[in-house]
């Protein structure tokens, strides 16, 4: 578990532990690690994607790597690495667009002659709108269009958010944008546009920004037929994800959660032909610890559907893994058969 001490990977560690695993605690912050190991009863192993060796021992007798450490643009590859060299699975929670397209663009061919398994992007983005959308595309072989829409209550970020975010604006440039059309990627000048989308009831016409490019973008167009792929997320989100004194999530159950809530609705559209699936739940940071740990179950157990680099869509079951989620996350998985599909 590396990052275990970070807002993300507290949580991922309590679910591990949860379902009778042993996390081993990893990082470059020695202190962080000994409270984290001793409060749990854990060992610590200190590591930097600086020193490949202390990777390699951090790794040794794992059965797997999960990542929670950003900047992803710094920490995923020498850990794809390391773990190719072990031999083991890779997941991570990466969020960030670019790191998320590097994983798929350089690593995909050593994973696969390894026989082993790299799946990024396995948190609330990147994961649930990918097996979202799959589950609601269901046996159509193509489609039209994508969309996944976001509606967050309020979204107070983490220091790791704020700073992944910092090193996606510098790569792709302050005033550039990404969106995914005709099957390509576009560097965007402009402003995102504005515009209203009707979520299920009850939370109906919300505002929101139009293609709010997240990491469900790269996972979706990398394994399904699907020439355009959009995101959208509420306006008074995107206002407390950008303003500079938001504060950081705060606790305010027994689990150390947040009160944030989230619906996240996906859209499928084919010839007229629409499918939909969506999901509530509580806290998108402590969503994302199911969600990494079912899928690191499933990879351990030989649920999956192929090696190599693969995001949850194509390599899990979509439908079956959303509802072993079930105690985290309300489902409408209706998939529109009703509207032509």
């Amino acid at each position: 578990m590396f990052g275990a001490y970070g807002h993300t990977g507290r949580f991922v560690v309590a679910e591990l532990a949860a379902r009778g695993y042993v996390p081993v605690p990893s990082g470059r912050h020695a202190q962080a690690l000994r409270e984290l190991a001793h409060d749990l009863g854990l060992e610590p192993r200190v590591a930097t994607v600086e020193d490949a060796d202390s990777l390699d021992r951090a790794l040794a007798g794992a059965v797997a790597v999960i990542n929670c450490a950003g900047p992803f643009a710094t920490t995923t590859g020498p850990l794809i690495d390391a773990a190719l060299r072990a031999k083991i699975p890779y997941l991570d929670v990466a969020a960030e667009l670019e790191a998320n397209l590097d994983t798929f663009a350089h690593h995909r061919e050593r994973a696969h002659e390894a026989g082993t398994v790299i799946v990024p992007a396995m948190a609330f983005f990147g994961g649930l709108g990918d097996l979202l959308a799959t589950a609601a595309m269901g046996d159509w072989p193509q489609a039209d269009e994508v969309h996944i829409a976001y509606a967050l209550s309020s979204w107070h970020p983490t220091a790791g958010t704020r700073l992944s975010g910092a090193v996606s604006r510098e790569r792709r440039g302050d005033d550039v944008r990404l969106r995914y059309r005709a099957g390509q990627w576009e560097r965007r000048t402009d402003a995102a546009p504005t515009l209203t989308w009707t979520f299920p009831h009850p939370t109906g016409p919300r505002e929101v920004i139009g293609e709010f490019t997240m990491a469900d973008v790269v996972t979706v167009a990398h394994h399904l037929s699907v020439p355009d792929v959009t995101t959208y997320m509420t306006v008074e989100a995107v206002r407390d994800v950008a303003a500079p004194h938001t504060p950081a999530p705060a606790a305010t159950d027994p689990h150390g959660r947040s009160d944030q809530t989230f619906l996240v609705d996906a859209v499928v559209r084919s010839g007229g032909r629409e499918r939909r699936a969506t999901a509530r739940g509580q806290d998108i940071y402590a969503v994302t610890a199911p969600l990494v740990v079912e899928a690191l179950e499933r990879v351990l157990t030989g649920r999956t559907r192929c090696t190599g680099v693969a995001s949850a869509g194509e390599i899990f079951d979509a439908p079956d893994f959303l509802h072993a989620l079930s105690p985290y996350l309300d489902l409408d998985l209706d998939l529109g058969r009703s509207q032509g599909a």
